[in-house]
């Protein structure tokens, strides 16, 4: 993973108080800088005096900007690699180069590593095994040859190692990753390896990142909340007029919202003069033609702009602020000069249909769990709509990876989903790690899958996908054995003249069956890559019913098939004289 902190200058402030610019890397812990709109804040720190918004998308994936401020919560501590939006900020600095909040997510990375899927593993120790076993066979048959005096030369035992080792499904595996890749690839999402598509027809826990992922990743207008005598059409009309001007996302939404409601602009809007929002007034709004301001903004900042101008406020407004506050949502008041009408609820939107794809991902026997930096009330109520099976709340990164770790070690294999940079060490730790198109760099750079429509349900259609190559290998691999033993029985006896009452298929000549299977293994695997690439067609079957048909389709016709093609070949050779 590359940081995504590039080597900027940085304006350290002096003992003087005079400004000094510097490298960034030149920064030490205890320094002081400073840092104004459109900056890169160049290392991890803590604010000392100022107000301002920061865009921490590059770390969090969440594009909503974070109102920044002094303070002994996480309000005052700011990560190298955002960026400051508005206003100016005087930092402390909290750690020394190397040591900051980007370098904990890299040595994080790269301290990951992926474990190998039970049917990897399986599938590994079975070929293994089966070479030994014919190594052994093979080195056997020397002895046997001598004492019916029929000895087998270097060559021929070469050539009968080369026919008997699994090479079939050995040389069919790359295909069946290559098929797989290009199949997740028609769903939008681009696979870094076949393995991580395979891995996906074993996974039995999806963990999710919330913001990005699960909800949209800005907080839309959900309800006008009416306060103080006022009706819900009076906080439409209000909120239309302090939001006009605004072009944020939440801005936009409180505009919709009101429309639809009926509410319409009643100034002269080339005559009105927009309010943009400041981090130190926390408020945005518009001064209207006649002199009147409407504000909205923190509940709290609207309170101390409407006591400003003599007005003042019912109890209501505090219950209506609880209320949203419960709800896990922003509330944002919104006045008109003195008075107060209402409140604003800005909802985190669940992404469309979430909820029915988590279901199906629950019959398929998929634990989904939900992880996020949020607070508990917050995460209880996404969780809660989104239908996961579980949720943490208040997650770092370390307890991300923790989560994956402690699932992995209780045999699960994990997939996770995410967009942020500080779900990058998870990302790498899981068997799946699925970033978001709409995420980081750091993201998509530890996943092995990025998925281009940032649609974290799509793992359903993964899993399916992975479901059917580890369906297609089993069947080759039933075949590739099936092969294996039916070249056993056909060859050792045909290589021994003085037993050749063993020789069931007639053939020629030890030589001859040798060099017949030898033709026939060259021949099978580039017939057997259409299925390889194709794949055997999914059905929901038990893991009984898929070993049944597997034997009796391709156990079956994997051994019949070398007899007959083995013999036409043996014919075929035996009559233009090669052996």
């Amino acid at each position: 993973m590359r940081s995504t902190k590039a080597d900027t200058t940085a304006r350290k402030i002096l003992p003087d108080n005079s400004i000094q610019e510097i490298s960034s890397t030149a920064l030490r812990r205890g320094d002081l800088i400073k840092v104004i709109a459109g900056d890169i804040i160049p290392a991890d720190g803590e604010v000392i005096s100022g107000v301002a918004s920061v865009d921490e998308s590059a770390i969090t994936g969440e594009s909503a900007p974070v109102l920044k401020e002094p303070g002994s919560d996480m309000a005052s501590s700011v990560t190298g690699g955002t960026r400051i939006l508005s206003d100016e900020l005087t930092l402390r600095v909290m750690a020394d180069p190397g040591k900051g909040f980007l370098d904990r997510m890299i040595a994080l990375v790269e301290g990951a590593e992926r474990s190998k899927t039970p049917n990897e593993i399986a599938l590994t120790v079975l070929l293994a095994v089966l070479t030994l076993v014919f190594l052994i066979v093979v080195a056997t048959i020397p002895p046997v040859g001598n004492y019916v005096k029929t000895p087998v030369g270097v060559v021929t035992l070469v050539s009968l190692l080369v026919a008997l080792i699994p090479t079939t499904i050995g040389g069919l595996l790359s295909a069946i990753g290559i098929a797989g890749m290009d199949r997740v690839a028609q769903f939008n999402v681009v696979a870094t390896s076949g393995r991580a598509v395979e891995a996906c027809g074993d996974v039995n826990t999806l963990i999710l990142d919330k913001t990005g992922t699960i909800t949209l990743g800005n907080r839309l207008a959900e309800e006008f909340i009416p306060v103080n005598g006022h009706s819900v059409e009076d906080v439409a009309d209000a909120a239309l007029a302090a939001s006009v001007f605004d072009e944020t996302p939440e801005g936009k939404s409180i505009v919709r919202l009101a429309e639809k409601l009926g509410a319409e602009v009643k100034f002269d809007r080339t005559r009105a003069e927009g309010i943009e929002f400041s981090a130190r007034t926390r408020m945005s709004g518009t001064d209207l033609p006649d002199g009147i301001q409407v504000r909205k903004g923190a509940v709290d900042a609207v309170k101390g702009f409407v006591r400003s101008r003599g007005g003042n406020f019912a109890p209501d407004l505090d219950a209506a602020y609880e209320r949203v506050s419960r709800l896990g949502g922003t509330p944002l008041g919104v006045c008109e000069g003195s008075d107060i009408y209402g409140i604003i609820y800005l909802k985190d939107i669940i992404k469309p249909g979430i909820r029915d794809r988590f279901d199906q991902l629950r019959k398929m026997g998929i634990r989904t769990i939900m992880l996020t930096g949020d607070n508990r009330i917050t995460a209880e109520v996404i969780a809660s709509e989104a239908g996961v099976d579980d949720f943490i709340a208040e997650a770092t990164p370390e307890d991300k990876i923790d989560v994956i770790r402690q699932q992995q070690a209780e045999g699960k294999l994990v997939a996770m989903t995410g967009d942020g940079t500080n779900d990058a060490p998870a990302l790498a730790q899981a068997n799946v790690g699925l970033a978001m198109n709409s995420g980081t760099q750091a993201a998509k750079e530890a996943a092995n899958m990025v998925d281009l429509d940032s649609d974290p349900t799509k793992l359903i259609d993964l899993v399916t996908i992975g479901k059917q190559l580890l369906i297609t290998r089993g069947a080759l691999t039933t075949f590739s054995l099936a092969n294996d033993i039916a070249k056993y029985f056909a060859i050792i006896p045909a290589m021994f003249a003085p037993v050749g009452a063993l020789n069931i298929m007639g053939l020629a000549s030890g030589q001859s069956a040798v060099l017949s299977a030898l033709v026939y293994n060259a021949l099978i695997i580039p017939a057997l890559i259409p299925l390889a690439l194709t794949g055997v067609k999914f059905r929901p079957l038990t893991a009984n019913q898929l070993l049944q048909r597997n034997i009796l389709i391709y156990g079956l016709g994997g051994a019949i098939a070398p007899f007959v093609a083995i013999k036409i070949i043996d014919v075929f050779i035996a009559a233009i004289g090669l052996a």
